[in-house]
């Protein structure tokens, strides 16, 4: 079992951040972190990497019935997407696979949330 779901975008950076942005709040998601890895990378170790930013995603009706079911699901709270730019140029959009990460949980009731959470990242990443 793959731990991410990634397509490839055609468009620049920004634009194509704007666009994961939209396409999970389409899904009722809201971003809630951005983590500039290249832009901390660069400040703190003085690299330079290709745009590379993390999107930390939630559904906040999902990850409350979720918390309810496990108070420490937390640490694998919110659901992370990945935009960055590959070494020819294209951005690649990643979403994790929120049932692989949950396999460590032995808890059904959480494992139907992420399997439909799954779903629905699925479906994000497959209609950029």
């Amino acid at each position: 079992m793959s731990y991410h779901f990634t397509t490839t975008l055609d468009m620049p950076f920004d634009e194509a951040v704007e666009h994961t942005t939209k396409a999970l709040a389409d899904k009722g998601f809201g971003v809630l972190t951005q983590i500039d890895v290249s832009g901390t990378l660069k400040k703190k170790l003085d690299v330079d990497m290709p745009p590379y930013l993390i999107l930390g995603a939630c559904n906040p009706g999902y990850a409350y019935k979720a918390l309810q079911m496990e108070n420490k699901i937390g640490t694998m709270l919110p659901c992370n997407v990945l935009v960055q730019q590959n070494a020819e140029g294209k951005i690649e959009v990643s979403a994790v696979d929120p049932a692989a990460s949950m396999q460590a949980i032995d808890n059904t009731g959480l494992g139907d949330i992420a399997g439909t959470v799954r779903d629905m990242l699925k479906d994000m990443i497959e209609g950029l």
